[in-house]
């Protein structure tokens, strides 16, 4: 099968992530289709992992981790950003294409010979649920060793959470999709919890709040589960910035290139020295992302040296987690942050890296409609209410995702900031990176992985 017919096949199926709706996540329906299939999901040990935030780069250090301990290591992740099989990895690239052909046959197949009822209380098939048990059975005909299966919305009802891992993670708690998964921290909170198992240790970010905390303890108590929180597991946790070939601060730094590394340093009892990388992602919270990584595979694959732990961190990567591509004598800087928190994170390391550089600095912003752009908007103010940009280009996301431009440009408008509207998106990513490489200048674009995606996608733009 083509890739191309199967991403058609599937498209003709709901899909959330394009219309969210209500009451369409049951977890009988997933354990219906997969036992189908005679249970795909237990073909190899597995972590999962969810999380209001963090929860895409926490699994992508774990399955970087795994595949230097020598294991051939499965990822299941979401958003994608240029390509659909991305979500569907293996040691940090593609599976083979005779995988993915063989399984879209086997699975459409079997999907369009189902009799009408069949599924439980007669219920549609959805986009994700087809997509999770198709990396089940990818994983499967590839014969990982172990896999990392990144929760999609929530955790509770979430097609992935039929698996049964060695190890649940859980990263911060945050007020997103307050529509679907409940109005406070706590109600969130005990959506995400909805993944610890019976006797399964897990591991859970520092607590947003004591009522997160206490969500976790009552979840954990419940099933008998080891309840581990990264705050009381470490002991140090430093980091700092440093530029290929020059100190990000120094006379250097402007011709070098457009490479940036964080070194991290951490210390905690479950490891017998400090743990040492220098990563490729950026940020505070990355730092933080790389401890819970490192802990959660040393809690669940004790037998994983602490060197490989390192390498595994130092070669992780992932697209659209503050980016860097140079440009010639600019930078484009893409993060797909797109919550007021994120946001403000992302802010945070674009000002410790760049508040003493010389070039101008430019922002491009788009993002989903239902996103809080009034609370977004003054993050890109330093707090003396200075705009940190010189230049702000506003516009929308292609028809994929809805987005609502307008209620954008109020919300920087009444922030205070200038800006220009440009609902034209294609002219408006063009205008912003070509600007940016003629004029040397550091262009963040941010507010939606849409965006980044729509970005990465033009190879000739970023050359």
């Amino acid at each position: 099968m083509k890739k191309t017919d199967f991403k058609d096949w599937l498209d003709s199926f709901l899909n959330f992530e394009k219309l969210p709706t209500k009451n369409i996540f049951w977890l009988d329906t997933i354990e219906y289709l997969c036992k189908q299939f005679d249970n795909p999901q237990d073909s190899a040990p597995c972590v999962h992992v969810a999380g209001s935030k963090g929860k895409g780069s926490v699994s992508r250090m774990i399955s970087s981790i795994l595949t230097q301990s020598g294991k051939k290591c499965g990822l299941y992740t979401s958003p994608h950003i240029k390509d659909f099989y991305e979500r569907v990895s293996i040691n940090g690239g593609l599976l083979d294409d005779s995988v993915y052909a063989s399984c879209a046959e086997q699975m459409q197949e079997k999907i369009d010979g189902l009799k009408n009822g069949a599924l439980p209380s007669n219920r549609q098939i959805t986009w994700f649920e087809l997509v999770t048990v198709y990396a089940f059975l990818c994983f499967r005909a590839a014969k990982t060793d172990a896999n990392v299966f990144e929760v999609g919305l929530g955790g509770r009802l979430d097609a992935t959470n039929i698996v049964q891992p060695k190890i649940s993670v859980i990263n911060t708690i945050e007020l997103e999709h307050t529509e679907f998964l409940g109005d406070t921290l706590e109600k969130i909170a005990g959506e995400k919890a909805g993944i610890i198992k019976e006797n399964t240790p897990v591991l859970c970010a520092e607590p947003t709040s004591p009522g997160v905390k206490k969500v976790f303890e009552e979840a954990a108590a419940q099933k008998n589960a080891p309840l581990y929180f990264a705050n009381e597991l470490c002991d140090g946790l430093d980091f700092s910035y440093e530029r290929e070939g020059g100190d990000i601060n120094g006379s250097q730094a402007q011709n070098a290139g457009g490479q940036y590394f964080m070194n991290v340093e951490m210390a905690s009892k479950i490891f017998s020295r400090p743990i040492k990388a220098r990563l490729r992602l950026l940020g505070k919270v990355q730092a933080h992302n790389a401890f819970l990584a490192a802990a959660a595979v040393r809690l669940a694959f004790p037998e994983i040296s602490e060197d490989t732990i390192e390498r595994g961190l130092e070669a992780a990567t992932l697209p659209a987690r503050f980016q860097t591509i140079a440009l010639d004598s600019g930078l484009l800087v893409l993060d797909g942050a797109h919550t007021v928190n994120s946001i403000a994170g992302t802010m945070e390391t674009f000002n410790a890296l760049f508040s003493n550089d010389a070039r101008p600095r430019r922002l491009l912003f788009a993002c989903a409609a239902d996103k809080d752009v009034h609370h977004i908007a003054p993050l890109f103010k330093y707090k003396a209410g200075r705009p940190i940009f010189e230049k702000i280009t506003i516009t929308k996301l292609n028809s994929a995702k809805q987005s609502d431009p307008q209620k954008a440009a109020a919300a920087f408008k009444q922030a205070g900031l200038n800006y220009e509207l440009n609902e034209d998106y294609e002219a408006a990513i063009l205008s912003a990176v070509q600007g940016a490489k003629r004029d040397g200048a550091i262009l963040l674009a941010t507010g939606s992985f849409y965006l980044a995606a729509e970005i990465l996608s033009n190879v000739k733009l970023l050359r």
